[in-house]
């Protein structure tokens, strides 16, 4: 433990959350008195908008206009109008996010498009591109997608760690997977630095967002990626299972080939011909009829980000799992934890992964005493810092409580 007194740390939480211009905003969720909720970069808290508007969409637009909606209440263009929503807070213009599916079918997309495109713009003479590069600590469902889609496309999957990508990449490479945050330690990867490399050479970028989006500036358009993929149920707050999105960049979108071509991206989905024509845009990312009750929960969701600025979350964040950090210094006993996530704000997310023995009931007896976070195996504990409705106190209340349990 430090010497700095428990008390002026309380005392510093609250001062810090007295001058929080985002602390208004945890009037927008819905979240049980007394808890301190640190699971966000799992499941986020339910936007106190999402309620009613189920409530409607359920009894009003399915119960009394039934199939009416899909006119009427704007159910068949949600996928694209939401996805216009996400786009600000992604860093991309509107017209190049898709929502429906699940992430991981959005990445099979993603990865056998990319493949596709690669084939498409190689170079003469320049060699054979027969690699898929893939983020060796990749979330395991991602790297399953990875193999299957390598399969499809006659690639072979070469797992590197993000630190050696740039070393890694060659003319064999046709595209490359990286997750922006990785889930298990709440590192940052260089998006802007690791896409320029990979077009440096010839290759294309593909991005998983889902440690990231809603957390801090991402930037897809400013920094060039090519395709990209998130949940929406994490830091967007979406709810439980709520549907994905999938970024295509503008110069791909012509000749994006999805390898799920469903009715749904069809230039003409009501013509019901034998022929598959895709439809312009993004919208080729689509697939089947979308899950409406789920997309229009999530549309309601993201009205907790009206007026959000996403420099000042990020800064938040940083503020706050700074502070938990010091937090932790002070009430934990030396030696009894291990901080994973890295120190240095630019190769940091929005979560603190510490190592710790036993921390599996450790997390236990956290949750019972009200401080909500969750454990990866074999040994770390994770906590996601949600700028939007966590607040100091709940940093120091969490600290105090981890170090009540490891004295």
């Amino acid at each position: 433990m430090s010497e700095t007194p428990t008390g002026d740390l309380a005392l510093r939480a609250a001062a810090l959350d007295a001058a929080d211009g985002l602390g208004k905003l945890r009037d927008r969720f819905d979240l049980p008195e007394g808890l301190v909720y640190l699971d966000g970069n799992s499941l986020g808290a339910l936007p106190a908008t999402v309620p009613g508007r189920v409530t409607d969409v359920v009894a009003r637009e399915w119960g009394e206009l039934l199939i009416r909606s899909w006119d009427e209440s704007g159910w068949w263009t949600a996928p694209e109008r939401i996805g216009d929503r996400i786009a600000p807070l992604v860093g991309a213009a509107p017209g190049r996010i898709v929502v429906g599916d699940s992430t991981s079918v959005n990445l099979f997309k993603a990865l056998v498009g990319a493949a596709r495109l690669a084939g498409r713009t190689q170079q003469r003479g320049s060699g054979e591109r027969t690699e898929l590069l893939v983020d060796a600590t990749t979330f395991p469902t991602d790297g399953y997608i990875a193999a299957s889609a390598a399969r499809m496309t006659g690639l072979t999957v070469v797992p590197v760690a993000p630190e050696d990508l740039p070393g890694a990449l060659s003319t064999r490479t046709a595209a490359v997977l990286m997750n922006h945050v990785d889930y298990r330690t709440g590192r940052l990867h260089d998006l802007p630095g690791l896409t320029a490399a990979v077009h440096a050479a010839g290759a294309l970028a593909v991005w998983d967002l889902c440690h990231s989006a809603g957390a801090l500036p991402v930037g897809l358009d400013e920094h060039g990626v090519d395709l990209a993929v998130g949940c929406t149920y994490k830091y967007l707050n979406g709810g439980p299972g709520a549907p994905a999105y999938l970024y295509v960049a503008d110069r791909h979108q012509a000749d994006f080939d999805s390898p799920l071509p469903g009715w749904n991206s069809h230039a003409e989905p009501f013509a019901m011909i034998p022929g598959y024509v895709p439809a312009d845009g993004a919208v080729r990312g689509r697939v089947g009829t979308p899950d409406i009750l789920s997309m229009l929960a999530l549309e309601a969701a993201l009205d907790a980000w009206e007026g959000v600025d996403m420099a000042e979350v990020r800064a938040k964040s940083l503020a706050l799992t700074d502070f938990f950090l010091e937090c932790v210094d002070a009430y934990v006993p030396r030696g009894r934890v291990e901080t994973v996530t890295p120190l240095a704000h630019a190769e940091r997310g929005s979560q603190v992964s510490l190592r710790t023995a036993n921390a599996a009931d450790t997390m236990k007896q956290l949750i019972g005493r009200g401080v909500i976070g969750d454990f990866r195996a074999p040994d770390v504990l994770r906590f996601g810092f949600t700028p939007l409705y966590v607040g100091f106190a709940d940093a120091e209340r969490a600290a105090r409580t981890l170090g009540d349990i490891c004295g």
